[in-house]
């Protein structure tokens, strides 16, 4: 816990002077999203509030926000912990995402679509793989698709997104070989960019729609090695 809270401490400055419950929310949302707190973790009021010098009250209520996106769960009289994703909530957040990242690119419209965002994820992911840093590849591989999602131009998607994104974040902290998990989807995100690169959309969603349903496989696969056959164990 001493090097998330420093990594926290680091994040007080975005605070500014005008800090909100909703702007210690994006922080925690993000470091979670990141993985500096895996599932299970508890969260301790005094320590967070501490490095990130807000209030007890502020802190709670951004607690209360990340609750409510699922992140986040309070146990009486335990405290507040990170959430552990049944296997349900991994295919209803696969669910999730195949309506909306198909949606996105079926209505892309005509070429040429701006795509430097992907293409800079794409590069991520690739170095990631380089380094042997497979965490890293992970992070790549949420750019990658939350870039994708970006291509809509809409504001209320991406916030949605962004809570599916940081949950399915959980998801991948229960596996335990990582590399396994992402290194075959650098290739295909390699070629879904080529496909867009080509203004090929129709070949595109289809790319995807694969993409996503043979990832949900594996992921389940894991999950439910690692959680237990009804998805409700604990990591």
């Amino acid at each position: 816990m001493a090097e998330q809270l420093t990594g926290l401490a680091g994040d007080r400055a975005l605070l500014g002077r005008t800090s909100t419950a909703e702007r210690v929310s994006d922080i925690l949302r993000s470091r979670i999203s990141e993985g500096y707190f895996p599932p299970g973790t508890r969260l301790s009021e005094d320590s967070i509030g501490g490095a990130l010098g807000v209030s007890r009250n502020t802190l709670r209520e951004a607690f209360r926000l990340l609750t409510h996106e699922r992140l986040l769960i309070h146990e009486l009289n335990r405290g507040v912990f990170v959430r552990v994703l049944t296997v349900e909530d991994v295919e209803d957040i696969y669910r999730t995402r195949s309506l909306v990242e198909c949606a996105v690119v079926r209505g892309l419209g005509e070429p040429p679509y701006p795509l430097r965002g992907l293409a800079a994820a794409v590069a991520e992911g690739e170095q990631a793989a380089v380094d042997g840093d497979w965490k890293t590849l992970g992070t790549a591989n949420i750019h990658f698709h939350r870039e994708l999602v970006a291509l809509a131009g809409s504001e209320r998607t991406d916030e949605l997104m962004r809570s599916v994104f940081a949950e399915l974040r959980l998801a991948f902290h229960i596996v335990d070989d990582p590399r396994r998990l992402h290194e075959p989807y650098l290739a295909r995100n390699r070629e879904l960019l080529r496909t867009l690169e080509a203004g090929d959309r129709h070949a595109a969603e289809r790319l995807l729609e694969t993409y996503l349903a043979d990832s949900l496989e594996r992921v389940v696969e894991v999950y439910r090695r690692r959680v237990g056959e009804d998805g409700t164990g604990t990591c």
